[in-house]
């Protein structure tokens, strides 16, 4: 029997559930051990029946949000002080030594890139196409600015070459991961896409995603990874589906926040239909929202198709595969560049439309939901989507992968 250690960010909905799912798919022979810092999701780990061991130093809330600002590009200054990298490094080397660990599987917490190097333990991460280093390397328009003019084509590409520069060969990782790699004999991380690179990359798309580029060694097209959440659909979401009136998703993820909830439920109160809306976390006490918008915690969205006529998502690719994987057409919001592209991928083949998220507050984004709604084009290529999904299994091909290495 081999171990394997499982260390996402654990206030990172997707990555955690995204574990979760390659875990299940090992075969009985190998043991899953988790790791996290925060407690946000981690009882998602527990509840799946797998031994999750909590970990410290954690960040504070000011120290997560630094970090979603520089993980999603909007921020230069990073939560990584020298005391922090030093200290999970020693929690997570420790951990692979005292569960003999043979593997290491991660989301976006950069110190394992430090940690499973320095105990000579190969490193395997789960990761969406974009923003990954071969993506931004390969990638002619990111359309930071859109339209298909000529103008807007070449100062496209002027910005997705700038930005090409900066992800891949500018020194802004944070200072403090390569003191501490060097300190721990491994080779130092520098930039932002060395940030995101393991040993072993398991790219989880559909092969179309992948028209156009090459996949370099150490990267594998799995198949799309999303989160089967225990449980079923509380009766609330039976009762809407049977309503007159259409029912539309409204789900964030775990990378919103309290405002862009509040907004898009406003809106969407003022169309005739209900939604059933798995926001609560972002919400506090006092919140009120339209009376046919019912606020929940967490669902199993993956039970959803066939209740849902539409939905409106953060863009994060586990969010969008689910939809995608359940037949149900949606506006798309892209809070950052990785969720802007998973959306516009949709909007191309024709399931989807991207609405800005600043443009949620606007009768653009009300129309946006009414054609997603209305046009009979979504919903069959929605359901043509579905039936293409239905034969991927990215959790299963991540975890034959994994245990190729094993057997090696």
């Amino acid at each position: 029997m081999s171990t394997v250690i499982f260390c996402p960010v654990t206030f990172n909905l997707a990555e955690t559930t995204r574990m979760i799912e390659v875990a299940r798919a090992l075969a009985p022979e190998h043991q899953a051990v988790f790791m996290g810092y925060e407690e946000d999701f981690a009882s998602l780990i527990t509840g799946a029946g797998f031994e999750y061991r909590p970990c410290q130093p954690a960040w504070t809330a000011a120290e997560r949000e630094q970090a979603l600002k520089f993980d999603q590009g909007r921020a230069l200054r990073s939560p990584f002080t020298r005391e922090l990298v030093a200290a999970r490094v020693a929690v997570e080397r420790r951990m692979i030594r005292d569960h003999a660990g043979a593997a290491v599987v991660i989301g976006s917490n950069v110190t394992s890139m430090i940690s499973a190097r320095a105990e000579g333990v190969p490193l395997f991460y789960p990761v969406p196409w974009a923003l990954s280093r071969p993506q931004v390397e390969q990638v002619r328009r990111f359309r930071f600015i859109d339209g298909d003019g000529w103008i807007a084509r070449t100062a496209d590409r002027a910005v997705t070459a700038a930005f090409r520069w900066v992800y891949t060969r500018a020194p802004l990782a944070p200072r403090a991961l390569a003191s501490v790699a060097r300190e721990n004999g491994v080779v130092p991380l520098r930039t932002v896409a060395s940030l995101l690179d393991a040993d072993v990359n398991l790219v989880t798309v559909m092969a179309r995603e992948l028209e156009g580029f090459s996949l370099p060694r150490g990267y594998s097209r799995v198949g799309p990874i999303f989160a089967h959440l225990g449980g079923e659909l509380p009766p609330i979401v039976h009762e809407l589906a049977a309503a007159d009136e259409p029912l539309v998703y409204l789900a964030l993820g775990s990378s919103a926040n309290r405002e862009l909830a509040l907004t898009a439920a406003a809106q969407l109160g003022t169309l005739p239909v209900n939604v059933i809306a798995p926001i609560r976390h972002y919400l506090r006490a006092e919140d009120e929202v339209p009376a046919n918008v019912r606020v929940t915690d967490l669902l199993p969205a993956h039970l959803l198709g066939g209740l849902v006529d539409a939905a409106v998502l953060h863009g994060g690719q586990g969010t969008v595969q689910t939809a995608c994987a359940t037949g149900i057409p949606f506006v798309g919001l892209g809070l950052q560049p990785e969720q802007v592209w998973n959306v516009r991928v949709c909007e191309t083949q024709g399931n989807a439309l991207a609405v800005s998220p600043k443009r949620v507050g606007t009768p653009e984004f009300v129309a946006a939901v009414r054609r997603v709604l209305g046009e009979p084009s979504f919903h069959e290529v929605a359901a043509r989507v579905q039936q293409a999904m239905a034969a991927e299994d990215g959790a299963a091909a991540s975890a034959r992968i994994i245990e190729a290495h094993l057997a090696r």
